[in-house]
Parts: C-alpha cells; sequence; structure tokens
C-alpha cells in the first residue's frame, strides 16, 4: 500500500508529536508514503471563506502532484481532509471552473484531471488496510482504557463532499477502532461537535466554554482519555484544556489522544516513541495502564 502524504501544517507546527508517530506507525504497518514535498496549505476552511478561487487553487495543485505519483493522497488532519474534500467536489462538479483553476496551474506546469482520491488516515486503515489485518498486527492489547471518540467537524460534514454514501462505515470509523485496540468506547453526544477551535482567536472565552464541555463530560463518564484524529481539536481539547477548567471552575483532567499514537501504543510502540510526553495535560495516568496492558498474541 502506497500513498501520496501530506501531512498539513500543524503535525510539523502545534503538534510536532504527530508527524513521527504517522511515520513509524505506517511503517511498522508497511504503509509506504510518498510525501508530498512542496505541496501548500489547504486554507483551512479561511482561506476559502474570503477568497474560494485561490483556495481550491492550492488544492488543486496538491491533487495534481499527487496525480503526477498516480497515488491517492493520504491525509492526518480532519480539517484537511474535510477543506480538500471540498474543494475537489467543486472542481469535479464543474468543468468550466476546472479550466479557470487550471489556468493557473499552468503556470506551474500541472494540471489537475480530477481523479485525486483523497482520504485521512483513519478510513485508509477502515477502508484500505482493514480491521482485521489491523488487529493481527497488534502486540498490546488496551483493555484498560477507556476512551471517548472525537471526530470535531470537519471530517463529518458535509457528508456529500466526504462520500458518506458511499461510505457509510466513516460515520463510526472512530470506534471501530478504538474497539479494534481491545479499550472501551465512552460515546458522548459531543464526539460530533466543534472543538471550538475555528473562533479561539475571536471568541476565547466561548471556545475555552466548549473545551470545559466536552472534557468534563466525558470525565463524568469515567473516559480515561479523548481520541481524535484532528490535531486541531487536539491542540484546542489539550493545550487550552487548563485554562477551560480554570474559567468554568471545574476540575479537569482528560488526557487527549491523537489517533496514530493510540495505534502505536497498540502496535507495541513506547509511550515516549509516540510522543506523549509533548501533551500539556499529562498521560501519565494511561501510561500506566498502558504499562500493564497484556500481550496481544503468546
Amino acid at each position: 500500500m502506497k500513498y501520496a502524504f501530506f501531512p498539513g501544517c500543524v503535525s510539523r507546527g502545534g503538534c510536532p508529536e504527530l508527524y513521527p508517530a504517522v511515520v513509524k506507525v505506517c511503517q511498522r504497518l508497511d504503509i509506504e508514503l510518498d510525501e508530498l514535498l512542496g505541496a501548500s496549505c489547504t486554507g483551512a476552511g479561511v482561506l476559502q471563506e474570503k477568497d474560494q478561487l485561490l483556495g481550491d487553487t492550492l488544492n488543486a495543485r496538491t491533487f495534481a502532484m499527487a496525480e503526477q505519483k498516480g497515488l491517492p493522497i493520504m491525509t492526518i488532519c480532519s480539517t484537511c481532509q474535510g477543506v480538500m474534500s471540498q474543494a475537489n467536489k467543486r472542481l469535479k462538479d464543474d468543468a468550466a471552473y476546472l479550466a479557470k483553476v487550471n489556468e493557473t496551474l499552468k503556470e506551474e506546469g500541472l494540471q489537475y484531471k480530477g481523479t485525486a482520491v483523497i482520504k485521512h488516515l483513519l478510513w485508509v486503515l477502515v477502508e484500505d488496510f482493514g480491521v482485521d489485518a489491523l488487529k493481527s498486527k497488534f502486540t498490546r492489547k488496551l483493555t484498560d482504557l477507556k476512551l471517548a471518540p472525537f471526530y470535531g467537524c470537519y471530517i463529518l460534514r458535509p457528508s456529500v463532499a466526504l462520500e458518506f454514501e458511499a461510505h457509510p462505515g466513516r460515520a463510526n470509523s472512530l470506534e471501530t477502532l478504538i474497539e479494534a485496540v481491545g479499550a472501551e468506547v465512552v460515546d458522548f453526544e459531543g464526539k460530533t461537535r466543534c472543538c471550538g477551535f475555528p473562533i479561539l482567536t475571536i471568541n476565547e472565552k466561548n471556545s475555552l466554554a466548549m473545551v470545559a464541555k466536552h472534557t468534563s463530560e466525558v470525565q463524568q463518564l469515567g473516559a480515561d482519555a479523548m481520541v481524535t484524529p484532528c490535531p486541531l481539536c487536539h491542540l484546542n481539547l489539550d493545550s487550552y484544556q487548563p485554562k477551560a477548567a480554570a474559567q468554568s471552575g471545574i476540575r479537569i483532567h482528560m488526557p487527549i489522544l491523537h489517533l496514530p499514537q493510540l495505534l502505536g501504543l497498540a502496535l507495541g510502540f513506547s509511550p515516549k516513541e509516540m510522543g506523549l510526553e509533548r501533551h500539556i495535560v499529562s498521560m501519565r495516568d494511561v501510561e500506566e495502564k498502558v504499562g500493564g496492558a497484556v500481550a496481544a498474541r503468546a
């Protein structure tokens, strides 16, 4: 299995533990990553609100680079997945619009033909690699962990652009992988809601309130940690959790795991190898339960 790897911005900046965790996990699973060096940011939705043509042109450039490699694109960011999927749908649905975008790409010797496939690591593992094949690779059962899934916004909506009708399993794919590692799913209503990051710089009070609501709710339900496929959700739920707790007056201690970190622990990597020490909210309790996990195979 081979993918044109689009790591996005946050995995190299705000969440630097994410990129090496993904690389280690994919190497262990024999998933080959051909990184799209020189690809630009997706615009994270903000750019499209100001100048949709510019945002879609930047994404079309990335799609064209992947077409040249003859590979599907793998993302590790829910926001990247959502923005790229929406841009791709607009480009594929409107031939004249695509032609206009290609006029700009021509200056760089690129042309997007409309064949790009963009899949988040979450979907790659469930749909392409396969859950049974994945479980056969695990060396540690995480049966002592109770984990709450947190999808965030962009990997769920709009469902038409994300092809949920053709892939109904995407709606509960995160729960599927939590169960696959042997952990208990702690379901909660807020798992498909916004983490608050998009409004952080314009309405910090409400953003922090959202962080407090999500993290305190799963804490009350007995979760050991939350798991998210989105680095921006991780940034808000982890980095701003202490400030959210102070604002709300609620004592909150809710560790946040990136999806590849969870998979890495089940694959036998140490917490240090998965970069858990980089998190703001201490992962010590999670690490202790992982350290006591039994081997998945005799």
